[in-house]
């Protein structure tokens, strides 16, 4: 089994030996308890006027979105070493390349969340491409 303790935190990575290692997630987040639940709703390519960001590139909406995500995390007082699972909902599940690459700007080496990927017919516009979801555990120590 391969198994990783985020520096500074009581978050495990866990890769079971039985499973294929995974592209930039964790199949497994263990936390040790206490900590504080961090729960942050999809987000999607608006800006803080409720412009859309980036129609039809999906780069640029994916860059909103996880500046939207850095936002809500950083008002909930949590940070990406505090990310234990990511929710992504595209319309174009083979460009996922393009999701991988901006969030790899956003998470420190070494931060592995557990993830899941749905492709979608339709987000609640026509106009969005990528909405996604994180849950962090921040320690109350």
């Amino acid at each position: 089994m391969n198994e990783a303790q985020r520096d500074g935190t009581d978050i495990r990575q866990i890769t079971p030996p039985d499973l294929a290692p995974g592209p930039g997630y964790s199949h497994v987040v263990s936390v040790e308890v206490p900590g504080r639940l961090v729960v942050v709703s999809g987000q999607i390519a608006l800006d803080a006027g409720g412009a859309l960001v980036g129609p039809g590139d999906l780069r640029a909406q994916t860059q909103q979105v996880f500046a939207n995500l850095q936002a809500a995390l950083t008002a909930a007082g949590a940070g990406w070493e505090h990310v234990v699972k990511l929710g992504y909902f595209m319309l174009d599940a083979d460009q996922v390349t393009v999701v991988r690459e901006v969030r790899d700007q956003y998470l420190p080496d070494g931060v592995a969340p557990a993830s899941t990927l749905i492709q979608v017919a339709r987000l609640f516009r026509a106009d969005l491409l990528v909405e996604i979801e994180a849950m962090a555990v921040v320690p109350l120590h």
